[in-house]
């Protein structure tokens, strides 16, 4: 159960408008929703969830793709056209870029059958010093990160060496193929690496 306060947090609405949100939802049995303690998704709601983000995260690579869109300038876009394009023109979609498994900014496309696979959970930051990662994938929740990020040569696909820990809050410190990037720590949050080829500060 997520609690209503914990939504309008993330959705960065007020309270009131989740829960009217919620009920309407609620009304077509997509969420089962208590006011005191808080909401969940129902079969059928988690069915047409995991849809919505396979259509978005489709949308997002197919405008990058195939129309030349930054990965910065897709989220937007992805957002008003999920909700209006038919099943048949999503299939067509998945057909022409051939099967992709990850969008743009490396977060799985659920399948056809709702099927998701795992996605990277291990921070850049938690990496020890000599680790050769893999970044897997880029949280595309701030544009002007995302913007940054790329400007770095820190996407998705690419091997990277940690080189120095970060000091007083300072950057991370990363070898991309022999030039050392200083990562702030506020974009080195934002980016995750393959688990089975990172080794933690913790191990």
């Amino acid at each position: 159960m997520v609690a209503t306060a914990e939504l309008a947090q993330e959705l960065g609405i007020s309270t009131a408008s989740v829960s009217e949100m919620l009920a309407k939802l609620a009304a077509r049995s997509l969420v089962l929703h208590d006011p005191y303690k808080g909401s969940r998704l129902t079969l059928r709601g988690s069915s047409v969830a995991v849809e919505m983000v396979r259509r978005h995260r489709l949308l997002e690579t197919y405008l990058v793709k195939a129309l030349g869109f930054r990965w910065d300038q897709v989220h937007d876009e992805a957002d008003r056209l999920e909700h209006v394009i038919s099943s048949q023109l999503e299939q067509r979609i998945w057909e022409v870029l051939q099967h992709p498994e990850v969008d743009p900014h490396g977060d799985p496309i659920p399948g056809p059958d709702g099927s998701v696979k795992p996605s990277a959970s291990t921070i850049l930051s938690q990496c020890a010093v000599g680790a050769e990662v893999r970044i897997a994938r880029v949280s595309d929740r701030d544009e002007e990160k995302l913007k940054a990020i790329a400007e770095l040569g820190l996407e998705p696909g690419v091997w990277v060496i940690i080189h120095a820990e970060p000091r007083w809050e300072g950057p991370l410190e990363v070898d991309i193929d022999g030039r050392i990037v200083p990562v702030p720590p506020g974009l080195a949050r934002e980016i995750f690496v393959d688990e089975e080829a990172a080794i933690t500060a913790e191990t």
